[in-house]
C-alpha cells in the first residue's frame, strides 16, 4: 500500500496489536486523527502507528490519556517523529515517571505508618501529627506529598 493512500484502520489494528474498536476510541480521544479517503474510508498516517504504541506504554506506566495526550500534543500528526521529537518528548516523559518513582518510594517507605491525612485513626498518627498539625498546612496526605512531621512537641 503506497504511503499516499495510508493505512486502513485493520493495517493498523494488524501493526499495533490493537483492536479496531480501541482504535476508533483513541481517535475519538482525539490521539490520532485520520482522514477519509474518496470510498469514505478511514486512512491513518504511518506515524499513527509510533504514536499509539506509545499510548499504550505510557498507559502501562500509569498515564491517563489526557496526560497521554498532552505529551503528543508536540508531536507532527503527519510525519514519523524525529529523534529529535522523541528526545523531546520522553524528556518530559521521564521527569514525569521520576515524580511518581518518588511518590510511591515515599508510599512504599511509609505504607506502614501515619502519611499525613490528618485522620488521627491510628494511635501512632498521635506521634506524628499530634493535634492534627498537618492539616494546617493543607488537605491530602502531607507527609507523603513531601512534608516532614513536626519534631517537637
Amino acid at each position: 500500500m503506497a504511503v499516499s493512500q495510508g493505512l486502513s484502520i485493520g493495517a493498523l489494528a494488524d501493526r499495533t496489536g490493537l483492536a479496531v474498536s480501541a482504535i476508533r476510541y483513541y481517535e475519538s480521544q482525539g490521539l490520532i486523527a485520520p482522514w477519509r479517503n474518496s470510498g469514505g474510508q478511514r486512512r491513518f498516517h504511518r506515524a499513527d502507528i509510533r504514536r499509539l504504541s506509545f499510548v499504550m506504554i505510557a498507559q502501562q506506566f500509569g498515564f491517563a490519556l489526557p496526560e497521554i495526550r498532552e505529551l503528543l500534543a508536540g508531536l507532527p500528526g503527519k510525519r514519523t517523529p524525529t529523534p529529535a521529537d522523541w528526545t523531546r518528548i520522553s524528556e518530559t516523559f521521564r521527569n514525569r515517571l521520576d515524580v511518581r518513582i518518588d511518590t510511591l518510594q515515599k508510599l512504599r517507605d511509609n505504607l506502614d505508618g501515619c502519611i499525613g491525612c490528618g485522620c488521627l485513626s491510628l494511635p501512632k498518627c498521635k506521634l506524628y501529627n499530634p493535634d492534627d498539625r498537618a492539616r494546617q498546612r493543607g488537605s491530602g496526605p502531607r507527609y507523603l506529598m513531601g512534608d516532614v512531621p513536626d519534631q517537637s512537641g
